[in-house]
């Protein structure tokens, strides 16, 4: 398994994403990039996800933890198939969005606002 990007909240390797902080209290979720349908890049904005450190108040959606996303701008939202979506925001969007496409054979499947988390 080979490292493609880290960062205190997100780890992508060969095999699968790795979101540290998903569950509560510190649970990590397991992504593996053949069970990604799709993902969009959201832009982040005050009332749609750039205050919510952590969890949903929209249950479609759910904001893996991080303490530093009210200094973010984007956001990367993965379709897993599943009702809810998990949402991201790693330090670096275009090393994680590299290795979704390079691993799961995906393109965007659009850019826009964030939905109101």
């Amino acid at each position: 398994m080979v490292l493609m990007y880290r960062d205190r909240w997100i780890e992508c390797t060969s095999d699968e994403i790795r979101i540290r902080g998903y569950y509560f209290p510190w649970g990590t979720k397991r992504i593996p990039y053949q069970s990604i349908r799709g993902y969009r890049r959201v832009d982040l904005g005050p009332a749609r996800g750039r205050g919510r450190i952590w969890g949903t108040a929209n249950p479609r959606y759910w904001a893996s933890l991080d303490p530093g996303r009210p200094g973010k701008r984007e956001a990367l939202v993965l379709d897993v198939g599943h009702f809810v979506r998990p949402v991201i925001t790693p330090d670096d969007p275009d090393a994680v969005e590299s290795a979704i496409r390079a691993h799961a054979y995906l393109e965007r499947t659009g850019n826009g606002q964030a939905p109101i988390m």
